[in-house]
């Protein structure tokens, strides 16, 4: 049976003392696409809430101890709301207790429902609470996520207006199994935009498992995404849980998802269609739940229509797609940005620095980042390294003027020019792969230089 409540999946707690009650309850919100669990006391109640996570909360407020005042149930209340304010209670009261109502309503409940109740109401105030608090959670998670990146490393601060459609869709998206894709150039971001997906989503409790299919190569691909058996290989010389597996009620972050060899294309296809995979040199099916977000700076759509990237398997995986632009298309973030880095920084390398002066800022500001936010990140760095104090000046940054950045070859050292040359390559084919080949080099051998330069 296909369920179609909007409700469909959420976990409900019903507490009454009452079997007949709980049973009724139980075949009504059953239908409505409920999982349900049942309580018959208070204490019951709290021990259900620390071995699980509820989307509403059902309670009555008289009983067997207590049948008259309520207060047993409102002091339940009190504790619930004590322990998560943005948990839904609704309460459930005898009829012409309204006084009794009006009081759980004055200590956090969301709503109640009178016995012997009406159905059609009842379904009505669980939906809404239901989705409510799914809402104010979503939210929540998502500022926590926020301020906790703020904290340290990277940071998701996206106040510019290019930006907020890229928030929004975060957290439409996030809560659901979509699978999302992520595009944009180098050093925008897209790592941070999967965890930010992670963590508004239900599979937010277990760690997002990522893998960077441009740092594998082609060979143990395979092994990597989905494992191996003892004596697979020649080196394989035990059991190897593989990354789509270890992601199971996780979600998997693919990114440099462009550079997924041919061959192993359709094994990927397959697994998102299926959740079913072998690992390499066994023939026994596994099956894992899992949720893809990958992400590439490579024009996907270009790859497709040359061939060389499955349109069947970009269906698969960009059920949502989401465009991130580059820094010079959300200048209004940099100050924001420059002053989180130079604060990480500052305590890394244990120096007091109060800030950039102003022309150093207005530097940051017209600069034109073709390495984005991660190119940003170790110019803030140098600065730190390079400031005498208290502040920030222009030539501590170490940028040049766009027009000037290239400058002269013989005035270059072989090291800067070597990083122009594969920046070129990158900023031209947008692939690893196609770069690498254009410069004569294999992937690894590109990897190597792009870390050593900082691209």
């Amino acid at each position: 049976m296909i369920i179609s409540s909007p409700v469909a999946g959420a976990r409900i707690l019903i507490a009454d003392d009452q079997r007949d009650v709980l049973e009724a309850l139980r075949l009504l919100l059953k239908g409505d696409g409920y999982q349900i669990d049942t309580a018959d006391s208070p204490a019951a109640v709290l021990q259900a809430l620390e071995r699980r996570e509820y989307d509403v909360l059902l309670i009555d407020l008289n009983y067997a101890r207590d049948t008259t005042s309520g207060q047993e149930g409102l002091d339940l209340l009190a504790r619930l709301r004590a322990a998560d304010e943005s948990l839904p209670v609704v309460v459930m009261t005898a009829w012409g207790s309204v006084g009794l109502a009006v009081e759980a309503m004055r200590r956090g409940a969301r709503d109640f429902i009178e016995k012997p109740w009406d159905n059609d109401r009842l379904l009505t105030v669980l939906r809404t609470q239901t989705e409510l608090g799914r809402a104010l959670r979503r939210s929540t998670r998502l500022e926590a996520h926020t301020r906790a990146l703020s904290d340290g490393g990277p940071a998701l601060i996206a106040d510019a207006p290019a930006m907020q459609p890229v928030l929004q869709v975060v957290a439409r998206v996030g809560p659901s199994n979509a699978n999302v894709l992520i595009t944009g150039e180098h050093g925008t971001g897209k790592t941070l935009i999967a965890q930010a997906l992670h963590a508004v989503s239900p599979r937010a409790s277990r760690p997002m498992v990522t893998i960077n299919a441009g740092g594998v190569s082609e060979g143990v691909f395979e092994s990597e995404l989905f494992g191996h058996v003892k004596g697979a290989f020649t080196d394989a010389k035990q059991d190897r849980v593989g990354r789509f597996e270890l992601a199971d009620g996780s979600t998997l972050f693919l990114d440099e998802i462009a550079n997924v060899p041919p061959s192993q294309q359709q094994k990927l296809l397959r697994v998102l269609e299926t959740g079913e995979f072998e690992r390499l040199g066994s023939s026994r099916t596994r099956k894992a739940d899992v949720r893809l977000i990958s992400a590439t700076n490579a024009d996907i759509h270009a790859e497709v229509a040359a061939g060389r990237f499955r349109q069947d398997l970009l269906f698969r995986l960009n059920t949502i797609e989401i465009a991130l632009p580059p820094l010079r298309g959300r200048r209004e973030d940099i100050p924001r940005l420059a002053k989180h880095f130079l604060g990480v920084h500052a305590r890394r390398y244990r120096k007091t620095l109060t800030g950039f002066d102003p022309s150093a800022m207005q530097v940051l500001t017209d600069y034109a980042w073709p390495g984005n936010i991660r190119e940003l990140d170790h110019a803030v760095e140098r600065a730190v390294l390079m400031a005498p104090g208290p502040s920030v000046r222009t030539a501590d940054l170490g940028l040049r003027p766009a027009a000037d950045s290239a400058g002269r070859l013989e005035d270059m050292s072989l090291e800067e020019v070597e990083a122009i040359l594969v920046k070129k390559a990158m900023a031209r084919h947008g692939n690893v792969s196609q770069a690498a080949k254009a410069l004569g080099l294999s992937r690894s051998a590109l990897y190597r230089r792009l870390e050593r330069h900082k691209l």
